[in-house]
């Protein structure tokens, strides 16, 4: 059966661009508009001053980085667009995991809050106690985050 050929005829309008969708978890009361930056405590490790500001396009790892983070707020997963470059986050991908599965990211440019994801189901605690559990272990053998930190 021949399928009429007028079926096949492009409408003349161009593919239409999806964006890509990041997200950063935290505990942070933030709101549409808001930008995200360099310069502030970690929301991890020492709490120092953060060289590097991170986002995921895989809403799992957000969810992680909002049950990890430090603080006493609700757990929050935000929808950020970043303003300038991006790169890998060395300390989830290269020889750890091979080709970024978790698709993390970081930056020394701001992110720009868009929108905020209230609907999420995070990971049982007990398997969010078992991470706390193994970042303290490496925080005291003194393993420390490849990502720099001002001082």
């Amino acid at each position: 059966m021949e399928k009429n050929n007028k079926d096949n005829k492009s409408n003349g309008k161009s593919a239409t661009h999806f964006a890509q969708t990041y997200f950063h978890g935290t505990k942070a009361d933030l709101k549409v508009g808001d930008f995200i930056e360099v310069g502030f405590n970690s929301n991890f490790g020492q709490r120092k001053n953060s060289k590097y500001i991170f986002l995921t396009a895989t809403l799992d790892a957000a969810i992680w980085g909002a049950e990890l983070s430090f603080g006493e707020g609700p757990e929050r997963i935000y929808l950020v667009e970043p303003i300038g470059a991006i790169e890998d986050d060395p300390d989830l991908t290269d020889k750890k995991f091979p080709g970024n599965p978790t698709k993390s990211y970081r930056s020394t440019h701001p992110f720009k809050v868009i929108g905020e994801v209230t609907i999420w189901q995070g990971h049982p605690p007990e398997q969010v106690k078992a991470m706390k559990d193994g970042l303290e272990r490496l925080k005291e053998q003194g393993i420390n985050s490849l990502n720099d930190f001002d001082s």
